[in-house]
């Protein structure tokens, strides 16, 4: 297994809508992001496919903690005792003791908790390789390059090994290659300007190929990251529009959704379904509605 492999994780039994991916390092295998513990089995299933198992997995990168990237990893680590979990430091509080994650999570997902993510087993602070961005380092012959790149979660990283970037959720959603990229913008975190600038930290590295959770990998070139910013931009400005005339979140939610669907539409009729189901529009409103509010109650005199 020399070349970075895409595992489906089938994530509600529906493909396409979020991917891990496995590389060999010459000191057993990396995976970036695991998913939930939910799709383990499929992740399972994915490296039987390659030759290999959860135990062969040495290295896990994580580009940040939410459940469908990082839920899984306490779960894998029980399975490859050799393993260690590479994390940003503000993400490394909520594996070690995840209850506040997990309290945070109910609340939005309540009874759908355990069908959706599945078990979130907290880690061993010394299975952790803690992270702020801006290291590099090697595992195994790989020379791995990890990236501080907030604007989707304060905690997120990109990882650049070599001719692949690994982008999480910085990069956007693309299911489809015809598909112009969108911001998921779930909160809490969602800050446009420094979003912004983890763009231009990533769009000008020099790598052969993009890899997104959600979902595939691209040619790595500035056609994908203009589009991320314009659609982002567009995104934000109906949002905002709609929270300057004080509008609700029942309105805004069901004007965005259907305006959003269409535009997915026009790409490929099979968007609209998949969309919704990969990124909920009603979470990309919550998270855009806070940063808003957020913004504007800055900027009020006192």
């Amino acid at each position: 297994m020399s070349e970075v492999q895409t595992i489906d994780l089938m994530f509600q039994d529906t493909p396409g809508v979020i991917a891990s991916y496995v590389f060999d390092t010459g000191d057993g295998l990396a995976v970036v992001d695991t998913g939930p513990t939910s799709t383990l089995g499929a992740l399972e299933a994915g490296l039987e496919g390659l030759g290999a198992g959860l135990g062969d997995v040495r290295h896990i990168l994580l580009t940040h903690i939410h459940f469908d990237h990082a839920g899984a990893a306490g779960n894998l680590l029980a399975r490859s005792r050799r393993a260690r979990v590479y994390v940003h430091e503000k993400g490394a509080p909520h594996l070690i003791n995840p209850e506040k994650l997990l309290a945070s999570a109910t609340q939005i997902y309540g009874d759908q908790m355990d069908t959706l993510w599945g078990e979130m087993q907290p880690i061993d602070a010394d299975r952790l390789t803690v992270l702020s961005g801006g290291e590099g380092f090697k595992i195994g012959r790989a020379d791995v390059h990890a990236l501080y790149t907030p604007g989707h979660a304060v905690h997120h990283l990109a990882y650049h090994v070599g001719d692949e970037l690994f982008a999480g959720d910085v990069g956007g959603i693309r299911l489809l290659g015809k598909q112009t990229p969108r911001a998921p913008t779930p909160p809490p975190d969602i800050n446009l300007e420094v979003w912004r600038d983890s763009i231009e930290t990533l769009r000008n590295l020099d790598a052969r190929t993009l890899h997104l959770a959600h979902f595939g990998s691209y040619p790595q070139g500035q056609a994908h990251w203009d589009g991320l910013l314009n659609t982002m931009q567009v995104d934000a400005e109906r949002v905002k529009e709609a929270v300057q005339d004080g509008r609700d979140f029942d309105y805004v939610k069901d004007q965005f959704t259907e305006v959003l669907l269409s535009e997915m539409a026009e790409e490929d009729p099979a968007l609209p379904a998949l969309y919704e189901f990969a990124c909920p529009p009603w979470m990309s409103v919550q998270g855009l509605m806070r940063y808003w509010t957020r913004k504007a109650a800055r900027s009020a005199p006192a």
